[in-house]
């Protein structure tokens, strides 16, 4: 049996080294259009910025070595240019010598990758990319000499660029097109990494674009396309996305996915036979899709599925099968914070129409009263009806990587969100809580399923208020004269700014019958939401219609100043407290 597998870094590499881990008769040549094989391109980044100061770290294996380990026949500038799916050939340039030769296959593996997304704007050659170790070569070449650099793109390439060209001494501006860095985080999460990045120097630009670069500047445009100015850019470096390079799948003739990615079955099988594809390139199975739905798919360009892809794939030419569907699961490092996030967000669940129900937390990473104690600001969003966990998001200076991999593995175990409050998870001071963040996401699920907490999100507020709800902060005083919510009321003269009340929690059995109004409904708010579901119970046996405040004082500042648009633009506030369904949805059920 002989498997030619085309592309050879993580997925590519991965499969060649399973398939000779299970098959020492096979013949598994590997072909590579670049000059190096097997080599972290995950730490291109951190190589530029001088974190990694060897660049020879950096190659995990060459073809040498890989011949002596594995019995692989490697070629690297080995350029696939054709397919012969019918004959199950493919043709190969030598790009060295520019000498064309053809590969008999018996199984082909496309591992191609993908390719940098570059803005067509003018002057853009002079933009660098970073995909491979010859790039991160161009860009540190680059930087020697350079003060300023502007980044196009704000998700986590660009972020980690950023984050080691200031560490070279850069001056940088980050332009990013979209209202908030960090994508797949919501935008009252993002607003932290923007924080930490506009707290290091860095000139953040969202909803911004670049219109053209001129030898020494990036010339600037709002989204519109009206000028905003132009930017120092000694270097320009573009991370705007990837798109999945399907050039040779093509020419095997195989389907390509509504997203553009390699189709493929849950084998990672073509529409081809004999054809695989693994990594950047193929779709993946999407774990969060709605039964029936068109497209259950997703592009996920991350390592860790791709090395999935490519043991997965040796093992399915093998006669085995089987792997589970993805469910994206991401970090990024800006400066000592961390953001990560698993699964959907709040914005993707409103564009799919789908009901979820969203808790926002903002535990210590360890106990208080431990030396180090830092917050995190965790999302967990969940569907109202199932309680399965459709997505989490955090983000902190130590402890968010270890929550959303635990919420991961909960993830793909099949856990509801209110299973989390029964996980027994390792415990000391240094390391966690005996009530662990991720128990408590749990504890918190549990109260909304079984209705003994009703809340309300930030958005919802200002509704209600207007309503004639009753707004309450339970703080104490000197937390509420720090800083506390104002709701907007709309009057035929414009809006009105309402305050809330102030009764602190130790206060409010004895005040609340003389301060607060009875039948209207009361929300009640604390920092972070912990007082306030204390409250909520306090009020309701009281006999009160009360709602938590969803995160608190701590989620609602952070939403109004990344200036969240309203999610009642676009949706309903539902009959089920803290649950948002699309009103596209609503009128179809």
């Amino acid at each position: 049996m002989k498997i030619v597998i085309v592309g050879g870094v993580a997925a590519g590499m991965s499969a060649a080294t399973r398939l000779r881990r299970l098959a020492e008769d096979a013949e598994i040549v590997v072909l590579e259009a670049g000059d190096h094989v097997s080599y972290a391109n995950c730490g291109l980044p951190y190589y530029a910025g001088g974190v990694i100061e060897d660049r020879e770290a950096l190659l995990l294996q060459t073809p040498a070595s890989l011949a002596a380990l594995f019995r692989l026949d490697v070629r690297v500038r080995s350029q696939v240019t054709g397919v012969d799916a019918a004959a199950h050939t493919v043709t190969v340039r030598d790009v060295g010598t520019g000498d064309e030769y053809v590969e008999a296959y018996d199984h082909l593996v496309l591992s191609p990758g993908a390719r940098p997304v570059v803005p067509p704007v003018p002057g853009i050659e002079r933009a660098l990319v970073l995909r491979d170790v010859a790039d991160a070569d161009r860009l540190v070449a680059a930087v020697d000499g350079a003060r300023t650099a502007v980044v196009v793109g704000g998700g986590f390439v660009g972020l980690e660029v950023v984050e080691n060209l200031v560490r070279r001494g850069l001056t940088v501006t980050l332009v990013e097109l979209g209202d908030q860095v960090l994508p797949p985080l919501d935008p009252e999460l993002a607003v932290r990494v923007r924080d930490e990045l506009e707290a290091h120097g860095v000139d953040v630009r969202t909803s911004t674009q670049v219109s053209a670069l001129t030898p020494d500047t990036a010339v600037l445009a709002d989204t519109a396309g009206t000028a905003a100015g132009k930017v120092s850019a000694d270097l320009v470096v573009a991370a705007v996305g990837v798109r999945p390079d399907t050039e040779l799948a093509t020419l095997a003739g195989a389907a390509l996915g509504p997203r553009g990615g390699i189709l493929v079955d849950e084998d990672l099988r073509t529409s081809v036979p004999d054809v695989f594809a693994v990594g950047d390139a193929a779709v993946k199975r999407d774990a969060f899709a709605v039964q029936g739905e068109p497209e259950p798919f997703a592009l996920i360009p991350l390592a860790n599925l791709a090395n999935r892809h490519g043991r997965h794939v040796a093992d399915v030419i093998l006669g085995r099968t089987g792997m589970r569907p993805s469910i994206g699961t991401a970090v990024v490092g800006v400066f000592g914070l961390t953001a990560a996030a698993v699964g959907r967000n709040e914005k993707r669940l409103r564009a799919e129409g789908r009901p979820y129900r969203a808790i926002h937390t903002h535990p210590g990473q360890h106990a208080g009263y431990y030396p180090g104690a830092v917050p995190l600001a965790l999302k967990l969003l969940v569907d109202p009806d199932t309680d399965q966990i459709l997505g989490a998001q955090a983000v902190g200076r130590d402890g968010a990587d270890k929550r959303v991999d635990v919420l991961a593995t909960a993830i793909a175990g099949g856990l509801t969100a209110s299973d989390l409050a029964d996980l027994e998870l390792a415990y000391a001071p240094a390391y966690g809580s005996a009530k662990d963040p991720v128990n408590m996401l749990g504890y918190v699920a549990d109260n909304l399923r079984t209705g003994e907490t009703r809340s309300l999100q930030w958005h919802e507020l200002d509704e209600l208020v207007s309503r004639g709800a009753t707004l309450v902060d339970v703080r104490t005083a000197a937390e509420h004269a720090r800083g506390t919510i104002e709701t907007t009321i709309e009057t035929a003269v414009g809006g009105a700014r309402h305050q809330a009340h102030n009764i602190p929690l130790d206060e409010l059995r004895a005040r609340a019958h003389a301060e607060i109004p009875s039948g209207v409904s009361v929300v009640v708010h604390c920092q972070v939401g912990q007082r306030g579901h204390t409250a909520a119970r306090l009020l309701t046996q009281l006999g009160y219609d009360v709602r938590n405040l969803d995160g608190g004082y701590a989620t609602w500042r952070d939403a109004v100043r990344a200036k969240v648009p309203p999610a009642r633009d676009d949706h309903e506030v539902s009959q089920e407290p803290g649950t948002t369904v699309s009103s596209a949805r609503r009128a179809t059920v």
